[in-house]
């Protein structure tokens, strides 16, 4: 994994490991855990902005509630991490309802 300080992001477009960023060292369980959940924060936005991207009856509102919901859950997944959130999935969303819905 790329250790770089773009907060909290890496190379993949997922999140650090926030015990790597603190200067802990991780055991290799806690590492799983969190390739685990960073994994399931990926599949979960790929699969939301599917729906969003496929689903031709999906009105706007049930979009947005779609976007709510997954901000909500990879805030539960990872609570310190709303700003790396912001920069990394926060655009995309946006951008494919903007697209999808002619937003703007």
């Amino acid at each position: 994994m790329w250790r770089g300080t773009y907060n909290g992001a890496d190379s993949s477009g997922g999140l650090m490991s926030s015990l790597e960023r603190r200067g802990q060292p991780a055991n290799g369980s806690e590492r799983e855990q969190e390739a685990r959940n960073i994994r399931r924060l990926q599949i979960m936005i790929s699969m939301v902005m599917s729906v969003i991207g496929q689903d031709p009856n999906l009105t706007v509102e049930e979009a947005s509630e779609l976007v709510a919901g997954a901000k909500r859950a990879a805030l539960a997944m990872f609570p310190d991490k709303e700003f790396t959130y912001d920069i990394l999935y926060k655009p995309r969303l946006q951008r494919l309802m903007n697209e999808r819905f002619r937003l703007q």
